[in-house]
């Protein structure tokens, strides 16, 4: 068994889904190639000339954390809190309930983004919840996470673009601080996965496995190491050059 998939080897010849390459699913990938191209631009307008290959590459990367955690991951916290449907409704059939007395009405409402299939960011979610199905519904773990990721990692990663642009050296202490949110949040969202044998995730197929499952949350486990050894590197380094000052 992988860390992603509970389900046994697939055999030689398999059905994929007819839903793999959709009109929803071609949109949502374009969605992240959008906001990467955002960051990119703003960072042709933001950074100065001759700033470094490493900054610029932890301005985007930083920019479009922010602009994922705010659009993306915000709009899957606003369907967990604002969007239901009654629990008896037709609408309710072979949906994902929610929690026991989740936000005070027990068992009289579903919620997530799940209930509001017409929306173009529930269906995103929708997309995603192909591969890991608690994305569909109000996983509390997963609300919990998110509400830090979007309430706190959002900001302070748009605040180290901010901090980058202008040269800032608080730059490399706040990135240690976000990348270490981010690692730790990484790992929470699927140790329980892997404690309860992957009952919630699907890696059936290529598409739900290796771009869902891995490469979209494998980037916010390398990336914010690069950040982590970049930035120790920088903070070692003006304290080499404080040292060897008082030599002097």
């Amino acid at each position: 068994m992988d860390f992603f998939s509970s389900k046994p080897a697939a055999p030689a010849v398999t059905t994929l889904p007819p839903d793999l390459f959709d009109t929803t699913t071609l949109v949502s990938l374009a969605a992240t190639v959008a906001i990467v191209a955002v960051a990119y631009g703003a960072s042709c307008l933001a950074l100065k000339k001759g700033t470094s290959t490493a900054l610029r590459f932890l301005f985007i990367w930083h920019l479009s954390d922010a602009l994922c955690h705010f659009i993306l991951e915000g709009s899957f916290l606003y369907h967990c809190f604002f969007s239901f449907v009654p629990a008896r409704s037709r609408e309710a059939k072979g949906l994902f309930p929610s929690a026991h007395n989740y936000l005070g009405y027990g068992a009289t409402r579903i919620y997530g983004p799940q209930s509001a299939p017409e929306n173009p960011f529930a269906a995103l979610w929708m997309v995603y919840a192909r591969a890991d199905k608690r994305w569909a519904g109000a996983d509390l773990g997963v609300i919990s996470l998110e509400l830090l990721t979007v309430f706190f990692d959002g900001p302070v990663a748009l605040y180290v673009a901010y901090l980058i642009s202008k040269g800032s050296p608080k730059a490399s202490f706040w990135m240690i601080i976000l990348a270490t949110c981010e690692l730790y949040g990484g790992f929470m969202t699927f140790c329980p996965e892997w404690l309860v044998g992957n009952v919630n995730l699907d890696g059936s197929n290529f598409m739900y496995m290796w771009v869902y499952l891995v490469f979209f949350n494998m980037l916010w486990v390398f990336i914010p190491l690069y950040a982590v050894y970049y930035s120790y590197n920088d903070i070692t380094h003006a304290f080499t050059v404080r040292d060897s000052k008082k030599k002097n």
